[in-house]
């Protein structure tokens, strides 16, 4: 084995891509996920059968926010990551030697407002908001209701917090301290769903297919930001592989990958026949399809594979961070990325 894997290292990428079936056959690959539209990608890969075809043994792990499943691939329980990238910045902190080998998603996340804070918008088209009006929607909620509003968001450190709080005060330019303004409630994914249904919240930050789901049953639902206005080309999900060169992850890390872009073509091009794979994955019994069709159709045009589009939303948001004091210091954004790996895959 030690002298195949010797050989496969010689023969470099295309030969690699060639021997995975052999190679990784038998050996699981335990990839951990949000489950979020974002990790469309990875359904459509398993779902197709694309991975088992290619000899890859994948086995899915399900996390409910970014930090938890970072805290998994620290430890060494997960070979990949589907998430969002930024927990990753602090994942190499912690020594692990992780690479983003291909984007997956791009301005995932938008803000929503219902309620009092909805009707404080001006009305104007939806989607269209001046972050002006967006701040004096702040002042009048809290002058009328005698309390700031609450906005839901995942755990401090998850990709949503981090650009909740950079939108906040970098383009809404709310002042320090935050809480003056406003109330950010930290929660998993599907509780930050369920308390804006519920009116626990007056707005949170979602994604798809939330963003559909709640615009369905609430139909007043405003947007405060939408993925581009919180910021252009925002980092969304990515696929993320430890130690990509170590001689027993090279022997099935780009075919992974290249499954990964295959999929996430499929999902810019043809949603609906993704839709299906996306809907036994999300929808647990809950979610209809044809809510998952409107939510992939809606996001089409941010599945991306590139991960050079990502690299400069992602060093704005660490140096954000840092200056938040929620990283100790910078580190090297282009040593989180492997961008050889990713031509390699598109040649």
């Amino acid at each position: 084995m030690k002298r195949l894997f010797s050989k496969l290292a010689l023969l470099g990428a295309v030969a690699l891509s060639a021997f995975a079936v052999p190679a990784s056959a038998g050996t699981p690959i335990k990839v951990g996920y949000i489950p979020v539209l974002g990790s469309s990608a990875l359904f459509v890969v398993d779902g197709e059968g694309w991975a088992k075809s290619a000899g890859l043994d994948l086995q899915l792990v399900r996390f409910t926010s970014g930090p938890q499943a970072i805290q998994a691939l620290v430890s060494g329980r997960i070979d990949a990551y589907v998430a969002g990238v930024l927990p990753l910045l602090q994942a190499r902190a912690h020594g692990a030697d992780v690479k983003v080998v291909t984007a997956a998603s791009v301005e995932e996340l938008e803000v929503v407002a219902r309620g009092k804070l909805a009707e404080a918008l001006p009305k104007q088209q939806d989607g269209d908001v001046p972050v002006s009006a967006v701040k004096t929607a702040f002042d009048t909620f809290k002058a009328e209701q005698s309390r700031p509003p609450r906005l839901a968001a995942q755990p401090a450190g998850s990709v949503p917090d981090t650009l909740l709080r950079y939108w906040l005060q970098k383009r809404v330019n709310i002042p320090a301290p935050l809480t003056n303004t406003v109330s950010i409630v930290g929660v998993d994914i599907d509780a930050a769903q369920q308390a804006f249904l519920a009116g626990a919240v007056d707005a949170a930050v979602l994604r798809e297919p939330a963003l559909t789901v709640v615009r369905s049953r609430l139909p007043e639902t405003r947007t405060l930001a939408t993925g581009h206005d919180l910021l252009p080309d925002q980092p969304g999900s990515v696929l993320a592989i430890v130690k990509p060169d170590a001689p027993e992850h090279q022997v099935w890390s780009q075919k992974l990958a290249e499954l990964f872009v295959k999929a996430t073509t499929l999902l810019a091009t043809h949603p609906d026949e993704a839709a299906p794979f996306v809907t036994k994955a999300l929808g647990g019994g809950i979610l209809s399809e044809d809510i998952l069709k409107k939510a992939l159709e809606h996001s089409a045009s941010r599945f991306v594979s590139d991960p050079a589009r990502i690299v400069e939303g992602v060093r704005q948001l660490q140096d954000f961070e840092v200056e938040q004091g929620l990283l100790r210091k910078a580190q090297p954004v282009d040593d989180l990325f492997d961008l050889d790996l990713w031509r390699r895959v598109k040649q």
